[in-house]
């Protein structure tokens, strides 16, 4: 079982991915954060008793109209799952048609069932939740952008 370390300027985040939730999607994380794809971008959206988004490229340009619109460039079809969005969960994020993820992913930090079987579920953190709650809280604009920047400096798989 592999685990996904997040190294923020918060602290670190760690959960472990469930290949047998979604096994694609398990394999896309896995290839991108080996790439490097992750280091440097931003958890982009914050909505306290909800959850924090990150995984858009366009986050490591100052660009803010951009941001929440990137992704590696294809997209990967949605692995729906039994497991619910409970506190902890890590699911993909995706626009209105379900096979539109790319790399943009969410941190359940508040119980969010109404999300079950329309997000891909594919990870659960075991350690940090401390981390994703003072991310969760931060100041944020009209957008739900966090006015201080929520890095993850590094993100490795092992």
């Amino acid at each position: 079982m592999s685990n996904v370390n997040i190294e923020t300027n918060f602290g670190n985040i760690t959960f472990k991915l469930l290949p047998e939730l979604a096994p694609e999607t398990v394999r896309n994380f896995e290839k991108l954060a080996k790439d490097g794809f992750y280091d440097g971008t931003l958890f982009h959206r914050v909505i306290p008793g909800f959850m924090i988004q990150g995984g858009d490229p366009n986050t490591k340009t100052d660009n803010k109209g951009s941001w929440g619109m990137g992704g590696p460039g294809y997209n990967i079809k949605a692995e729906f799952n039994s497991r619910s969005h409970l506190r902890g969960i890590v699911s993909m994020a995706r626009s209105q048609d379900p096979d539109s993820a790319g790399s943009q992913f969410f941190i359940v930090t508040s119980d969010s069932a109404f999300l079950d079987k329309q997000y891909t579920v594919f990870g659960e953190v075991t350690e940090g939740m401390d981390v994703a709650d003072k991310i969760v809280n931060l100041q944020r604009d009209g957008n739900d952008c966090p006015l201080e920047k929520a890095q993850m400096l590094h993100v490795t798989v092992g």
